[in-house]
C-alpha cells in the first residue's frame, strides 16, 4: 500500500481564479482571515490538514444577493402600483426555523405565492434597507420589513404569479436588480431523484454539486448537496460573503437531497453548504461533488464547467484493440507536482508527452491527482473527489495534458483512492453532523494506519458516489485506467487490526463483503461504459480472484474482483530482497527470484517499482545494490533487464530510469542534474536511460515478451535452479512460438562457454539486448556474432548452445 509519511512544506500553485466582482458588490479584495478564500499563511500540518471554518454568520458591509444582480442607479421608474397589504405572517415556528436555517422547505415560505385574496410576496434580504418587487409593465410594489431580513406584501386582486424581479437597495445608493431564486421550480428531475435514491445513478456529478445551466430562460447555477441527516441546508459563497442566511436550500423528499437554483451565479464563484447539524450547530463544508477547488490551503469549491476540445478520437478508438493483458503495457509513474516543481498542466503538457514517448513507454501512470490539503500525503489523503489539484491548474488544463499524451499515442493511468479520507472538519467527516460517508461504527470507519476514516461501503448512496467517481475520471478526463490504492485495506474487516477491534461479517469471516461488493460493482460498472479502460489493483495478499471476472465464483466461495491486473507485490519483495545482497550470498536467496513462478498464472500482474520503493529510507534502486558505483549500476541495468523479460507488464517511477542515486522526495522530484554533460559522470547516468528506452523498444517488438504473459504456455525455465552460478534462464513465447532467450547472470564474473539447453527448433541466436553493453556503461562483454545451437542434450533438451556471459548483466538473444 502506499505510504503516507509526513511532509512539511506545501506545493506551490496557481492561484485560482475568483470570481468576476459586479460594479454593485462594494467588497474587500481579499476575504476575512479565516475565511474559505484567505490566503494567511499557516503553519505546517500533518496529514490530516485542517483549515479553519469560516464563522457561521459575519456581518459583511455590503452583502449581495446575486451575481446576476445588476446596479440600478436610480428607483425605477414605476407606473402607479395596485395598493399593496400586509402579507399574512408566518407561522412563527417556520419562520424561526427559516432564520435559522433549519427548513426543510423555504420555497413554502419565500417567493410568490397565491393566497385568499391575490398573491403574497416574501423575500430574506439581510441587510436590506429597502425591498420592492417589480412585475410586468414596470408595476412596483414595496415590501414591508416583517424583520430579521424578512420583506413581504401581498398584493390584491392577482390571480396568477406574474413574473417578476427583486428591487433591493443596501446602505449605497445604487439598486440592485436580481431574479428571486424562489421563484424556480426544482432543477433536479424525478428520474435523477430515482436513480439517487436507488444508489444507481452512473453520470451523478451530473445531478450533484453546483451544475451551471439555463433553468427557466434564466442563466445560473444549480446546487444541489447530499445530506440526509441535516436540518437545513444554506448556500454561502463569495458573492454572499459567506453568509448564507438568504439562499436557504429545499429538500427533496427521501433521498436526502437539498437544492436550490441561484440565478446570475456563474463559472468562478466560489461556495460552500452551510449545514445545520441534528443538533442545531452549524458547519460550512466544501462540495463533496466539487469539480473544482481552490489551491489549498484554501478550502472552497468553485463553479466552474467543462470547455476543452478533445483532439485524441483516434486515441479512444483503438486503446480496445487488443485485451490488455495480452499488450504491451509498460508503465513510467509520475508524481506530476515534482517531476519538474512549478510546472503547471499546460506546461507539463508540452514537456512530459515527448519526454515518455522517447523513452518508449506504452503508458504514464500519475500518483492521486484528485484534490487533496496536505502536499505531503502525496494526494492520498483526498477532499476533493471529482477535482484535479488546482495546484497546477484547472480541470481543463488538466484535461488538456491528459489529450497531449494522448495525441503522442501514450495512455494515461491514475491512482485512485477509494478505501479512505481525512478527517478535515469542512470536508467529508460527519458530514452533516453524523457519520455519512464513514461508517457509523468507529471500528470500521477509523483507519488504524492513517487517522483516516473509511468509506461505508454498505451504503448504497456512498458506493454511488464512488463507483461515478471513478466513471467519471474516465469518461470526463479521458483517462485509460485506474489503479485502485489500497485494496487489501478495503478487503479485510482485520486489517491492522488486533483482536477485540473488529467484528466479523455475518458469516463469521474476516471479510469485508461491502467492499468486495463495491469493487465489483466499480469494475463492472466501468468497463461496460467505457470500453477499452483497464483497473489495476495494489493488494499485497493472497485474496483469491482479483483479476477473475465478478461472474466467475472461486474456491472461497466469492466471485472474481474483475480488475484488469494486479500489482505483484510478492515478485517486487521478493527480487529486490535477493538484488540487495552481495553477489558471494545470492546463492542462498536463489529461490527468492523463482518463487514468482509458481503463481505467475494466479492472476493478471503487473511487475512494479514505484514510489513506495524508492522513498523514505527504502533508498533508491540503483542504492539498494550493493559494492561499488560500478557494480551498483551494473545491477541496476541488469534488474531491469529481468524485469522487463519476466512474465507480467511492469512499471518504473520516475528517477529510476537514469540510476537516481538519492531517494524520491515530493518537495524537489528526480535529480535531473546527473544529466546535465557538464557534469561529470553524467555518462553513466545516460546509459541506464540509453538502456531502459532500448528495452522498451525491443520490448515492443518482441510479442513473446507480453502476449501470453498470463498463460503457462509462453514461458519455460531452462536454467532456474544454477544457484552457484547466481545465473536464471528461461524462455519467452509468442502467440505462434516464436521464442525470446532471456538469461541472467548476477555474479560478478564473467561466464565464458556457458552452456544452455535451447529449443531445437532454432539452429542459431543472435543477442539483441545486453546490459553490460558500453554505451549503457558496462564493460562491453557482448556476443556480436550469432550463437550456433549444437547437437549437445544439456537441460533436458536435445540441443544447446555455449555463449558468454557478462558479469552482473541480462541478455536476450532471439533466433538469428
Amino acid at each position: 500500500m502506499t505510504s503516507r509519511a509526513p511532509r512539511g512544506a506545501r506545493a506551490p500553485g496557481a492561484t485560482t481564479p475568483r470570481a468576476p466582482v459586479h460594479p454593485y458588490i462594494q467588497s474587500r479584495s481579499t476575504p476575512e482571515p479565516g475565511h474559505p478564500g484567505a490566503t494567511t499563511p499557516r503553519a505546517t500540518a500533518p496529514p490530516t490538514h485542517r483549515a479553519p471554518e469560516p464563522p457561521h454568520r459575519r456581518t459583511p458591509p455590503h452583502p449581495t444577493p446575486t451575481q446576476e444582480a445588476l446596479p440600478v442607479t436610480a428607483p425605477t421608474p414605476a407606473r402607479p402600483a395596485r395598493t399593496a397589504r400586509p402579507a399574512p405572517a408566518l407561522d412563527p415556528d417556520d419562520r424561526a426555523r427559516l432564520l435559522s436555517g433549519a427548513h426543510h422547505d423555504p420555497h413554502a415560505l419565500l417567493g410568490a405565492h397565491p393566497v385568499k385574496g391575490g398573491i403574497v410576496f416574501r423575500a430574506l434580504r439581510p441587510w436590506a434597507k429597502e425591498v420592492a418587487v417589480l412585475l410586468p409593465k414596470g408595476r412596483r410594489i414595496p415590501l414591508v420589513s416583517e424583520g430579521d431580513g424578512l420583506f413581504s406584501a401581498l398584493v390584491p386582486r392577482l390571480r396568477v404569479i406574474p413574473a417578476y424581479e427583486l428591487r433591493i437597495r443596501y446602505d449605497s445608493a445604487a439598486e440592485l436588480a436580481v431574479h428571486d431564486p424562489y421563484r424556480f421550480l426544482p432543477a433536479l428531475g424525478d428520474l435523477d431523484l430515482h436513480l439517487i435514491g436507488e444508489g444507481r445513478h452512473e453520470e451523478l456529478w451530473t445531478a450533484l454539486g453546483a451544475r451551471v445551466m439555463t433553468h427557466e430562460g434564466t442563466p445560473g447555477t444549480r446546487f444541489t448537496v447530499w445530506a440526509p441527516n441535516a436540518r437545513g441546508v444554506r448556500v454561502a459563497g463569495d458573492w454572499t460573503h459567506w453568509d448564507g442566511t438568504a439562499l436557504p436550500m429545499r429538500s427533496l423528499g427521501s433521498t436526502g437531497v437539498w437544492e436550490l437554483f441561484v440565478p446570475g451565479v456563474g463559472e468562478g464563484a466560489l461556495y460552500k453548504f452551510d449545514i445545520t447539524r441534528p443538533d442545531g450547530s452549524h458547519t460550512l463544508r466544501a462540495d463533496p461533488m466539487a469539480r473544482r477547488t481552490q489551491c489549498p490551503p484554501d478550502t472552497a469549491s468553485v463553479v466552474t464547467d467543462d470547455h476543452h476540445v478533445w483532439q485524441d478520437a483516434g486515441w479512444l478508438e483503438r486503446r480496445g484493440a487488443r485485451p490488455h493483458h495480452e499488450a504491451p503495457i509498460s508503465v513510467y509513474e509520475v508524481h506530476l507536482p515534482s517531476w519538474r516543481p512549478g510546472l503547471t498542466y499546460l506546461q507539463l503538457a508540452e514537456q512530459l508527452p515527448p519526454y515518455v514517448a522517447d523513452l518508449g513507454f506504452t503508458h504514464v501512470e500519475f500518483m492521486a491527482v484528485a484534490e487533496h490539503p496536505f502536499h505531503g500525503s502525496w494526494g492520498y489523503q483526498v477532499t476533493g473527489f471529482y477535482a484535479p489539484t488546482a495546484r497546477m491548474g484547472t480541470p481543463d488544463d488538466f484535461r488538456f495534458l491528459v489529450d497531449a499524451l494522448h495525441q503522442a499515442g501514450i495512455g494515461v493511468l491514475m491512482d485512485w483512492v477509494p478505501a479512505h479520507f481525512p478527517r478535515d472538519d469542512w470536508a467529508l467527516a460527519e458530514f452533516d453532523g453524523r457519520p455519512l460517508y464513514e461508517h457509523e461504527d468507529p471500528r470500521r470507519s477509523a483507519h488504524p494506519d492513517w487517522g483516516t476514516l473509511e468509506f461505508d461501503y454498505g451504503r448504497k448512496e456512498v458506493r454511488n458516489f464512488l463507483v461515478a467517481n471513478a466513471v467519471y475520471w474516465c469518461e470526463r478526463f479521458h483517462l485509460d485506467g485506474l489503479r485502485v490504492d489500497a485494496v487489501a485495506s478495503m478487503l479485510y474487516l482485520d486489517y491492522s487490526r488486533e483482536g477485540g477491534e473488529w467484528l466479523p461479517n455475518e458469516f463469521g469471516g474476516r471479510e469485508n463483503l461491502d467492499a468486495v461488493a463495491f469493487l465489483q460493482e466499480m469494475n463492472a460498472t466501468l468497463y461496460k461504459r467505457c470500453p477499452g479502460v483497464v483497473t489495476f489493483a495494489e493488494e499485497s495478499t493472497a485474496w483469491d480472484g482479483v483479476t477473475r471476472p465478478t461472474n466467475q465464483v472461486g474456491p472461497g466461495g466469492f466471485g472474481g474482483l474483475g480488475f484488469g491486473l494486479k500489482w505483484n507485490m510478492g515478485w517486487m519483495h521478493d527480487s529486490l530482497g535477493y538484488m540487495t545482497k552481495d553477489p558471494v550470498h545470492r546463492k542462498y536467496h536463489h529461490h527468492e527470484m523463482t518463487f514468482s513462478m509458481v503463481y505467475a498464472y494466479s492472476e493478471n500482474y503487473i511487475l512494479p517499482i514505484s514510489h513506495d520503493e524508492v522513498v523514505h529510507g527504502k533508498r533508491s534502486l540503483v542504492s539498494k545494490m550493493p559494492g561499488d558505483w560500478w557494480r551498483r549500476r551494473a545491477d541496476h541495468r541488469a534488474y531491469l533487464g529481468f524485469m522487463w523479460a519476466h512474465p507480467g507488464k511492469q512499471l518504473l517511477f520516475m528517477g529510476q530510469e537514469f540510476a537516481q542515486g538519492s531517494e524520491w522526495s515530493a518537495d524537489h522530484g528526480p535529480d535531473w542534474w546527473l544529466l546535465d554533460p557538464s557534469y561529470g559522470a553524467e555518462a553513466d547516468h545516460r546509459g541506464v536511460r540509453d538502456l531502459v528506452r532500448d528495452l522498451n523498444t525491443v520490448y515492443a517488438a518482441t510479442p513473446a515478451l507480453w502476449e501470453r504473459d498470463t498463460s503457462p504456455e509462453g514461458f519455460a525455465w531452462i536454467a532456474g535452479d544454477a544457484a552457484e552460478d547466481n545465473v536464471f534462464a528461461f524462455l519467452r513465447f509468442d502467440a505462434s512460438g516464436s521464442p525470446l532467450l532471456a538469461v541472467c547472470n548476477f555474479s560478478p564474473v564473467v561466464r565464458h562457454d556457458y552452456r544452455l539447453g535451447v529449443p531445437d527448433s532454432v539452429a542459431a541466436w543472435q543477442e539483441v539486448l545486453n546490459t553490460d553493453a558500453a554505451r549503457y556503461g558496462g564493460g562491453g562483454v557482448t556476443n556480436t556474432d550469432p550463437v550456433k545451437t549444437e547437437s549437445v542434450p544439456w537441460h533436458g533438451r536435445l540441443t544447446s548452445l555455449r555463449t558468454t556471459l557478462p558479469p552482473l548483466a541480462t541478455v536476450w538473444f532471439k533466433p538469428a
